[in-house]
């Protein structure tokens, strides 16, 4: 028996440095995704949610791009970039608010990816502990 034990070891092992590494990975994407978004010195503005905060995180980014659409719908009379005509010059700054929201919910998009890899990689490390306790554990009651 002590063959499929050093092989639930062995597994054990394996699902815990995937678990590790994928931890790292979303850490990495999030500071890398948080420090991106900084260093572009975003404000959110004013009359949104968390106004007045820089924009380096999932909520500040989401409040941002919520209140550009606000903004673009008020200076276009609520049409949508696709209701403008093409001679409408108002078309532009529907689009100009369409690319930054896209862009904004990107961003966070990400965070929830970098998020989700973390927690996952949390999740790998905790069943590669368990299944390491009882393979050590199965190994123990055999002998004895």
């Amino acid at each position: 028996m002590s063959g499929q034990s050093g092989t639930a070891k062995w597994i054990s092992i394996v699902v815990m440095v995937i678990g590790a590494v994928m931890v790292i990975a979303g850490a990495v994407t999030y500071a890398q995704v948080s420090s991106t978004l900084s260093n572009e010195r975003i404000v959110v503005s004013e009359d949104a949610c968390l106004g007045g905060s820089t924009v380096s995180g999932p909520f500040a980014a989401y409040c941002e791009a919520q209140i550009i659409e606000t903004h673009a719908l008020e200076a276009t009379g609520g049409k949508t970039y696709a209701e403008l005509d093409r001679e409408d010059p108002l078309r532009q700054v529907a689009m100009n608010g369409s690319f930054l929201r896209a862009s904004l919910f990107t961003s966070v998009v990400a965070f929830g990816v970098a998020a989700m890899a973390i927690g996952i990689g949390i999740v790998f490390i905790l069943l590669g502990i368990a299944v390491l306790s009882l393979a050590g554990g199965h190994a123990v009651a055999k002998t004895e």
